[in-house]
């Protein structure tokens, strides 16, 4: 069991947990994740690892509320304990210097940018920073990404906060005014790196991706997130989860992004009916 030590809440259904893991504090590098279960009758499913303290032997992950699993961790408190922690898993980003380096994150795609950011600047590279969300709530992990920035540019699409746009809009603009853009690190919707890779593929600059297809065991076994990169099936779990961004087929992966919608719906509704119900419930033996 891996208890519950810190909890946060980052923005609007986004939440931070500090989770009791020593092993996987002990091994963890950036651009590495875990496979997560809840309880015996839970799903399996992949979070970034944030940070990992090795020395107070916990790991720090963030995560999004868009299906059953990620809310009813949600509701998890400090001092309770998940069944089970797999990692770290995937292969580590590659740290090398490679000069001047734009580092673009959409959403929770902010989360692992942070890790792999810091890697990069700790290894001699400049880091100019794009954010985007789609409104000024989401916006985070700002500060950490602002400090190890020498410039930060923050979009949202309904122009709350920053410029109102998308990513790709300042990454266009800043290829036009820089020289020497080296490398571009894009991590968010599968939709928003694939339009990133169709600018820098024109460009001709290497752009990695760190893809989020579904995953289920994560360790290559059952095939779920199965990409194409290059002329090869790569399995995203094992061989990945970076890749070289013109390489990636990313009209197959939204085609397989799809796959399990109807099936994650329909448990999203019985779980929220059963919350209803059990409010209801206690609502009428007179209890919060």
């Amino acid at each position: 069991m891996y208890r519950i030590v810190v909890k946060k809440r980052l923005a609007p259904e986004i939440t931070l947990f500090e989770v009791e893991a020593p092993l996987i504090a002990s091994r963890a590098l950036a651009g590495q994740f875990i496979i997560l279960r809840i309880d015996e009758r839970g799903e399996r499913i992949p979070l970034t690892i944030y940070e990992a303290d090795g020395t107070q032997g916990r790991i720090t992950i963030i995560f999004q509320e868009v299906g059953k699993t990620t809310k009813k961790l949600s509701r998890l408190r400090v001092g309770d304990s998940l069944l089970d922690l797999l990692g770290p898993l995937g292969r580590p980003t590659t740290i090398e210097k490679y000069g001047e380096l734009v580092a673009i994150g959409g959403g929770i795609g902010i989360v692992p940018l942070v890790p792999i950011t810091k890697a990069l600047k700790e290894a001699g590279n400049g880091i100019t920073t794009i954010l985007g969300a789609r409104t000024k709530e989401l916006v985070i992990l700002e500060k950490e990404m602002r400090d190890l920035s020498q410039e930060i540019y923050i979009t949202t699409d309904d122009g709350s906060y920053g410029e109102k746009g998308l990513v790709t809009d300042v990454l266009e603009r800043l290829i036009g005014q820089k020289e020497g853009m080296d490398r571009v690190l894009a991590i968010g919707p599968l939709i928003m790196m694939k339009e990133v890779c169709e600018i820098t593929k024109r460009e001709k600059i290497p752009t990695m991706v760190s893809l989020n297809t579904i995953m289920v065991d994560g360790t290559g076994m059952c095939g779920s997130c199965r990409a194409r990169v290059g002329e090869e099936n790569r399995f995203v779990c094992v061989h990945g989860p970076e890749f070289l961004g013109e390489e990636v087929d990313f009209d197959e992966l939204l085609v397989r992004e799809r796959r399990f919608q109807r099936e994650e719906r329909i448990a999203l509704e019985r779980y929220e009916e059963e919350l209803k119900s059990a409010h209801a419930q206690a609502e009428a033996r007179g209890e919060d």
